[in-house]
């Protein structure tokens, strides 16, 4: 099912399971994962994407093998807080996962992600081959970790 709203998600995720956090792009789609505290993302890999089936059958395969409890999708919204095509692609992406796959989906809003990963890879001197291979993994743990500091939040406060 998916959830606009981070506090229906939360009551509708299993505990002590990991999350999943998921930067989609035109040509990869970025994936991290969490501890199953729920408290620190880490980036995992970065999956070229093909067609649909395909790209869900890796997600699926990395959900199936690390007990993941929901899924965090980045929703790339424009910078006046609207939404343009990149959100309409985002939500027909989660509308087509969700009907594999039984377990929550939310969004969170990934603006400067990818900005904020850039940043630390330059920091750390990767080169820029590197920085290539890695961003949109590292921008996915960006946002799964926003998400995950929400949640914390929201069962804390």
């Amino acid at each position: 099912m998916i959830h606009d709203d981070l506090e229906q998600f939360a009551t509708a995720l299993p505990g002590f399971t990991a999350l999943i956090g998921l930067d989609l792009g035109d040509k990869t789609v970025g994936v991290a994962v969490s501890d199953p505290m729920g408290t620190v993302a880490t980036p995992l890999e970065t999956v070229r994407r093909k067609k649909f089936t395909v790209d869900a059958a890796r997600l699926l395969e990395i959900i199936e093998g690390r007990n993941i409890g929901g899924i965090v999708l980045g929703l790339p919204r424009n910078m006046d807080g609207s939404e343009g095509p990149r959100c309409q692609k985002t939500r027909a992406f989660a509308r087509n996962l969700s009907r594999l796959t039984e377990l929550p989906i939310a969004f969170w809003d990934e603006r400067l992600s990818t900005v904020a990963a850039e940043r630390v890879l330059l920091e750390a001197d990767t080169s820029r081959k590197r920085r290539a291979e890695v961003i949109d993994h590292v921008a996915a743990s960006y946002i799964l970790q926003g998400a995950l500091d929400r949640l914390a939040h929201l069962k804390n406060g």
